[in-house]
């Protein structure tokens, strides 16, 4: 059975506990924390998506806090579902240190770092790189209990399901996984839905649902993000397809374009989601 998470990147004007309480309100079953710390000039700004993100869980947080925060989740039957640090790739102490905290958070998953691809190295070196780093990482995974994930990502040497399985083929999928964005192949490593979610198979962990559209300005083309409804990912026909090929995970919402305050924004993508998954054509291939 498919079920909705959030990722608090998305809700940043709300504290952890704040959106425990909206989550659980709008019958959201999960939450995926970001795990990253506020610049300290930041801390007198508006709340913003990757700056003063107040929904956030800073590194170095106590175990008492993060057991606090887990039982106030149980209570609400929201579950943690997964930690989401900004890891870079190579760095085994940080990620050492994100699966000790996503382990006391009580959380299933956690996305790792892949190698960013800017022309100044070559894309073999990158490959190589990250496929050392991510056996290691298999090994941490197996010790902690949590599966690692590598995100389908623009800018990355993985923006695509196919360029994600050229790093993770031949790991164990119980330890290592891919969380498929296709909002973020929008901007780059677009390909066949079908045919990504095919190649992933087992690999498939989890899915994060935001939207985005090329859009003309200046006479140049750019793409930006856009509300759920009005971007190029035909969200529908996905779940259609994640149906057929037996998904059973989460939909985690991750949307960037500030068409709504976060209370809201997590009502609005309860109810397009559930009417989705629970529309006649969805629910034939469930």
């Amino acid at each position: 059975m498919i079920r909705l998470s959030v990722f608090t990147v998305c809700t940043p004007d709300l504290t952890p506990e704040q959106v425990i309480h909206a989550a659980h309100a709008a019958g959201i079953d999960g939450i995926e924390w970001r795990y990253a710390g506020i610049p300290a000039d930041a801390m007198e700004e508006a709340p913003s998506f990757w700056r003063h993100n107040r929904c956030s869980i800073t590194p170095g947080t106590d175990a008492q806090q993060l057991s606090q925060l887990r039982e106030l989740s149980q209570q609400h039957q929201v579950q943690s579902i997964a930690l989401v640090p900004y890891l870079k790739c190579g760095d085994l102490d940080a990620a050492q240190q994100a699966f000790a905290t996503g382990q006391q958070l009580g959380v299933s998953m956690m996305r790792v770092g892949v190698p960013w691809y800017d022309g100044t190295h070559h894309i073999d070196e990158l490959q190589q790189e990250a496929v050392r780093y991510l056996s290691a990482i298999q090994d941490m995974a197996m010790t902690y209990g949590i599966k690692a994930l590598i995100e389908t990502h623009h800018g990355s040497i993985a923006p695509s399901a196919s360029r994600a399985m050229r790093l993770i083929d031949g790991l164990n999928p119980q330890h290592v996984g891919v969380l498929y964005d296709p909002g973020n192949m929008v901007h780059e490593g677009f390909e066949n839905y079908r045919m990504g979610i095919e190649l992933l198979g087992p690999y498939l962990a989890h899915v994060h649902v935001k939207n985005a559209a090329w859009r003309q300005q200046d006479g140049q083309w750019q793409c930006q993000w856009a509300p759920l409804h009005e971007g190029i990912v035909p969200w529908e026909a996905i779940l259609n397809i994640l149906l057929e090929n037996g998904y059973d995970g989460y939909l985690g919402i991750e949307d960037f374009s500030g068409q709504w305050a976060s209370a809201e924004l997590l009502q609005q993508f309860a109810s397009t989601f559930r009417s989705f998954i629970q529309s006649p054509k969805l629910e034939a291939n469930s």
